[in-house]
């Protein structure tokens, strides 16, 4: 393999191989490259074939070139425009509505507390006697 790629590149390339890890793609009659299946599309791939098909024409991105051993990294995800998020909408909840306290269904500490001082009352007339 020569210096005649490097990082950045774009490309049009053809689908050689697909593997369930990723696809191969012929940058010339000397040189393919891997599609990592990270790098097929923008979002989740499950099933690359789902995206790639054996002979398909394709615009890469050069992300790495490995003269060493032979291999060359490919995007076809970064020559295209990510897709708009869409914006998101916060939810805001509205306050609990508040209880009448003569509707609620157990009693308040409020009403609780007369009650529990009253009891207290009769318990020390009581303990006077």
């Amino acid at each position: 393999m020569t210096n005649k790629f490097e990082a950045g590149q774009v490309l049009d390339g053809k689908v050689t191989g697909i593997q369930p890890y990723g696809a191969f793609v012929a940058l010339d009659d000397e040189t393919q490259g891997l599609v990592h299946i990270s790098e097929i599309t923008h979002g989740f791939v499950k099933d690359i074939n789902d995206h790639l098909t054996v002979g398909d024409e394709v615009k890469v991105k050069v992300l790495n070139v490995d003269e060493e051993k032979s291999k060359v990294s490919l995007s076809i995800r970064a020559t295209e425009e990510a897709p708009k998020k869409p914006a998101r909408v916060k939810k805001v909840q509205a306050a609990p509505k508040q209880q009448d306290t003569e509707t609620a269904g157990f009693n308040t500490l409020k009403d609780k507390l007369q009650e529990w001082i009253e009891q207290s009352e009769e318990r020390e007339g009581t303990f006077k006697n």
